[in-house]
């Protein structure tokens, strides 16, 4: 994208072997999913507020891994963890913050908070970050320590040279940091102010390491579902932002990417991609959470179009330049799983039809009359780009999906360095480890 149509766009629009785990809400392959999905017509009276119920882990149930993997509780008794960094000598970072309560301006508001408090997504928030270290390396973290606390709403984390960089909501902060460390006593010096608050769960803010070391990626999500509350709310939202390690030389990277969460670089050809969390109340089948290679300069659509150019009926006629430069995502993950985590399999340890792809968190529906998401996922890759149908990975979140019970669900997934994958769970407060059986 030219760099004038850039900033309209900006200024326009600135995501051990378990036992049997209970019944599952249906097979991966959801209307919408694929390279190509076919998408069903927008229906503008969709308005479906179906959230999940929070039961919890009973004791000696666990997740169920694919045919070939075992499952391990690497870390339970956390308070809402929701993202992770594994670090060069293999400790884990975890993120445990949550979706803050807040006054209610209506009924509506009020009922909504009652079911998302239901869910497990509206708490307190622990606003900190703890550090697992799994020194015998049998899959299970025996010590752990709390590194930072006294936060605001912490999620992403980025380790360069000898500086930890900590997102949390309203801002990045950078702290003094060698891996081994348990504790962190020094204050930590704020880089950069970023725009809180946001639409349900938009309040994370995702950090990523640029590979030249020089800069990070950060991901912002909407203040809005489709820019309800006014355009100019949306300034450095809703996109991937490029900063400097001091925060300075801030660039839009990519914009109309509604809820950007996962950001990662496939490890074969060096590109961004992102899982994204589309947007809500165009029906039960649409607009599918996709991720995409995220292109330097794209526009993605949002709030104009979703899937590329095909255009929101309730921002019908207003940007048609953009709606027509919008690009489209590389593949879909179906609709309303907010799918988040997203991480690429890569070392040896997996089998080799499980690596190469990316692997994704999907945190599960609400808007949507069947549920659909809390499972992880891998999409297969060949020459850095998606080949072949969705699979699951780990699923077994869902307890019942008649009644919505819900055990935990997935959002941050990363691959450690003994070659496992780490998911965290933040409704069941648990981080589990996927390894070849």
């Amino acid at each position: 994208m030219r760099r004038s149509t850039l900033a309209t766009a900006v200024a326009l629009a600135s995501v051990a072997f378990a036992s049997s785990a209970g019944a599952q809400q249906g097979p991966t392959q959801l209307p919408g999913m694929g390279a190509s999905p076919t998408l069903v017509a927008p229906d503008e009276s969709h308005n479906v507020s179906n959230h999940p119920r929070r039961v919890g882990w009973p004791e000696g149930r666990m997740p169920t891994a694919a045919e070939g993997f075992a499952v391990t509780r690497f870390a339970a008794g956390l308070d809402n963890p929701r993202w992770m960094e594994v670090l060069p000598n293999g400790d884990i970072l975890v993120a445990e913050a949550a979706t803050k309560p807040r006054p209610a301006e209506s009924a509506e508001e009020r009922a909504k908070q009652e079911e998302q408090r239901r869910s497990g997504t509206v708490r307190d928030s622990a606003d900190r970050i703890t550090l697992l270290r799994d020194a015998d390396g049998d899959g299970v973290a025996e010590t752990r320590s709390v590194l930072l606390s006294g936060l605001n709403q912490p999620f992403g984390m980025a380790l360069v040279g000898d500086a930890l960089f900590v997102a949390n909501t309203d801002g990045i902060l950078r702290f003094p940091f060698t891996p081994g460390q348990q504790r962190i006593e020094a204050a930590g010096r704020k880089i950069l102010d970023l725009p809180a608050g946001g639409y349900n769960n938009h309040w994370t803010r995702t950090l990523l390491a640029a590979p030249d070391g020089q800069s990070l990626m950060v991901a912002v999500g909407s203040a809005s579902n489709v820019g309800e509350y006014g355009l100019e709310r949306e300034t450095r939202r809703a996109a991937v932002l490029q900063i400097g390690l001091d925060g300075a030389n801030e660039r839009i990277y990519a914009s109309g990417l509604r809820n950007p969460v996962g950001i990662a670089f496939e490890p074969q050809t060096g590109q961004l991609w992102a899982a994204v969390n589309e947007r809500d109340n165009l029906g039960n089948d649409l607009v599918p959470d996709y991720i995409t290679s995220v292109r330097q300069g794209g526009f993605y659509g949002w709030p104009f179009s979703y899937f590329g150019q095909n255009e929101d009926p309730r921002r019908k006629g207003e940007a048609p330049q953009l709606v027509a430069q919008a690009i489209a995502p590389d593949y879909a993950l179906g609709p309303h799983t907010a799918s988040l985590g997203l991480t690429f399999s890569t070392g040896t340890a997996f089998p080799e039809h499980w690596r190469g792809g990316a692997i994704i968190g999907q945190r599960g529906s609400w808007n949507r009359a069947n549920y659909s998401g809390y499972r992880v996922v891998y999409v297969p890759f060949a020459d850095g780009k998606p080949a072949g149908a969705a699979r699951d990975l780990l699923t077994g979140f869902m307890a019942n999906p008649d009644t919505g019970e819900v055990y935990g669900r997935p959002v941050g997934v990363a691959m450690d360095r003994r070659g496992g994958l780490l998911v965290a769970d933040d409704t069941g407060n648990t981080v589990w480890r996927v390894a070849p059986r």
